[in-house]
């Protein structure tokens, strides 16, 4: 007699190695986090466009500075992630608790000016990275904003968050588009340990571009809450530290392989001016073949979508009423911000001509004034002990955190006076 075969019902079972495999991914990505969503949303599509000019400009002469970055970067994540965890509050409530509402509506005007920039700026970038393929913005960038909205607004904090670590994918192009562009690895280990500096006024303004565009203070913003909406208990605070160092090391990698990319090939063939992310994905094709170009514009797609969806997220964290995945009656400021972000930055992203590159400069003005207040503010709460008790930032790593946030207020300020003269 035949032996009849079972039949279940509901959703087919996998075999047990895809099923193990599978969960083992989904736990992986489970360790992931704000670190990492915070970290690589610095690598917009003013971040790819900086990062391709200094290659373009310098070859590999700027990698010594990502090395330092990102020391500097790794501490100022490790720190917004601890405070989060163990006050349980974002750094904007923060500052405005233990400095007052002059400081906290300061910070909040420059991130609101700031953030709407470079989010107009990122949905450039995605219709630029779309562009690659003949498709025009007035398709794409609709779309892209009406997805951004959807997953924010109407999703949970949870799903949007594993949403925002699938966006981190696309950055694995970058290395793959440095590989294909054939580097002498000999001279980019040169590059890293031995700096060659150049008596420029060019160079310093990239030298200092580079540094604010990888450290900007939307990234603290955005990676604090984000902790505390997660509900990030302080036994797990260990985990979310390294989570955002990780981030760092991670984020400035992918910055170190597009100036290696474009360092490669645009340097040695003497195509030393880049005005977009957009122009350096078609500039690497005559040099790299169509490949490296497709990839370097996947690159730009991915971190356009992630920075276009965090920085409204940044921006609305600063009010008191929040939540991802929150109603409009819930917390009507929280979303109208949101949405307004969106609508604005899609609907001036699609205006033919718009002048990016005025309006980045611009923002990099804001920026360079807003990042040295955030800096001491994240400081002065780390080594609070009245705020953090027996986690408060002490010995070197207090030392070391002084140290970042003067440097790093230096070279803003700089920023802000060079571009400021017009140099």
């Amino acid at each position: 007699m035949r032996r009849l075969r079972s039949v279940t019902f509901g959703r087919p079972r996998l075999p047990a190695r895809l099923s193990s495999r599978r969960a083992r991914i989904f736990v992986f990505l489970g360790l992931l986090g704000p670190g990492l969503i915070a970290a690589n949303a610095g690598n917009d599509a003013g971040g790819v466009a900086t990062y391709a000019s200094a290659g373009a400009k310098y070859g590999y002469d700027l990698l010594w500075t990502i090395v330092l970055i990102t020391v500097s970067l790794a501490i100022v994540q490790m720190l917004a992630a601890r405070m989060g965890t163990v006050t349980g509050k974002g750094l904007a409530e923060l500052i405005r608790e233990e400095y007052g509402i002059r400081w906290s509506v300061l910070a909040t005007s420059a991130v609101l000016v700031a953030n709407l920039g470079i989010c107009i700026s990122d949905f450039v970038g995605i219709g630029a990275a779309l562009g690659l393929a003949g498709v025009p913005a007035q398709v794409t960038v609709p779309i892209a904003a009406l997805g951004i909205w959807m997953i924010i607004v109407r999703g949970s904090y949870r799903s949007a968050e594993r949403i925002f670590v699938w966006f981190t994918i696309p950055f694995f192009a970058y290395p793959i588009a440095a590989v294909l562009a054939h580097p002498r690895w000999g001279d980019v280990g040169k590059a890293v340990v031995a700096p060659h500096l150049h008596a420029s006024s060019s160079y310093l303004l990239i030298l200092i571009a580079t540094a604010g565009t990888t450290i900007t203070p939307y990234m603290q913003l955005y990676l604090q809450s984000a902790v505390v909406e997660r509900g990030v208990r302080e036994e797990e605070r260990d985990r979310e530290e390294r989570e955002a160092i990780s981030g760092a090391v991670f984020a400035n990698l992918v910055a170190a392989f597009i100036i290696i990319a474009t360092g490669a090939t645009l340097f040695v063939h003497g195509v030393h001016s880049i005005s977009s992310a957009g122009d350096a994905a078609r500039a690497l094709k005559p040099f790299a073949g169509q490949y490296a170009e497709a990839l370097f514009g996947i690159g730009l797609l991915g971190a356009s979508l992630l920075a276009a969806a965090i920085l409204p997220i940044a921006t609305a964290y600063v009010g008191y009423e929040k939540g991802i995945g929150r109603r409009r009656e819930e917390a009507p400021v929280f979303v109208n911000l949101i949405t307004g972000m969106i609508a604005i930055g899609a609907f001036v992203a699609i205006i033919p001509g718009v002048p990016v590159i005025s309006l980045l400069v611009g923002v990099q003005v804001v920026n360079g004034l807003l990042l040295p207040i955030n800096l001491y503010f994240i400081w002065r709460l780390a080594r609070s002990p009245q705020l953090m008790g027996e986690h408060r930032s002490r010995g070197l790593l207090d030392v070391a955190t002084g140290v970042t946030a003067a440097v790093l207020s230096a070279l803003s300020l700089a920023l802000v006076v060079v571009t400021a003269a017009g140099l």
